[in-house]
């Protein structure tokens, strides 16, 4: 899949200029008790959320205008682009609400509707990563690959929030819950980093959307790891929601089994 894809220098620049800007204004956001509201889905919305979007979504503009954008806060603009920026200003608006730091920006460039160029940046610990799917990723810099798995009753596994789930898809993830060693709950993208670098084996989640997933699968996918749906399907701007990274591509196939076992 990589070996047509452009070249990612100019592009992976500009994400993390653009993963500065955010950067700034959480930091700044952090130190008080945001304004929040209701969204339709029940979710938090704050006033952080939609001022860093629209920061995000002027820089891309003027920079290329040409290119698509899709975000959580506001509507998709030219989303049938070769290239659509696809952007989370506060993965874990939860958190942020609450003052837990488990939150980060996700920025991510997709091509022809596949994620290409992934930033997960996570202010309150100063942790960054970037990926180009498929070539290479870093952390902070460094560069990072994600861990082999031989044995699924030792894996460790994250999970952002079962509640996410479906009747149906929590009955299926607790088959596959009860044959590794651990599930981590609720670290947001965070857990998707710690993938990528090889601390953890999978991450198993439901209710994504693009915004969600397509920086972290880029980055996972750059240091060496795979991200499918439960059906093992590719993402999409439309994905289903469900979502399997593993770090290790030999036992996606396994994983598959677990969660689509009758």
């Amino acid at each position: 899949m990589s070996l047509n894809m452009p070249d990612h220098s100019e592009y992976v620049v500009f994400a993390e200029q653009l993963a500065n800007y955010s950067r700034a204004m959480l930091l700044i956001a952090s130190k008080k008790a945001p304004k929040i509201t209701i969204k339709e889905d029940s979710s938090y919305v704050t006033e952080t959320d939609k001022a860093v979007e629209q920061k995000l979504r002027e820089e891309i503009q003027n920079k290329f205008p040409d290119h698509g954008i899709i975000g959580e806060e506001f509507k998709d603009v030219n989303r049938n682009s070769d290239f659509v920026w696809i952007l989370d200003p506060i993965d874990g608006t939860a958190a942020f609400v609450a003052g837990i730091p488990v939150y980060g920006t996700l920025i991510a460039l997709a091509w022809k509707g596949m994620p290409f160029i992934g930033v997960i940046d996570h202010p309150l610990t100063d942790d960054r990563w970037v990926g180009v799917s498929n070539r290479i990723s870093f952390m902070n810099g460094v560069p990072i690959t994600t861990r082999s798995c031989k044995d699924m009753k030792k894996a460790y596994v994250t999970c952002s929030n079962p509640d996410f789930m479906s009747k149906n898809q929590l009955k299926q993830f607790e088959k596959f819950r009860d044959r590794v060693a651990y599930v981590q709950y609720g670290a947001s993208c965070y857990a998707y980093g710690t993938l990528a670098s090889g601390r953890s084996d999978f991450a198993v989640d439901a209710g994504l959307e693009a915004f969600d997933i397509f920086a972290c699968a880029a980055v996972i996918q750059g240091a060496g790891g795979i991200v499918t749906n439960w059906i093992g399907d590719n993402l999409t701007f439309d994905m289903d929601g469900t979502v399997i990274a593993a770090g290790d591509r030999n036992q996606i196939k396994t994983v598959l089994e677990l969660l689509n076992t009758a």
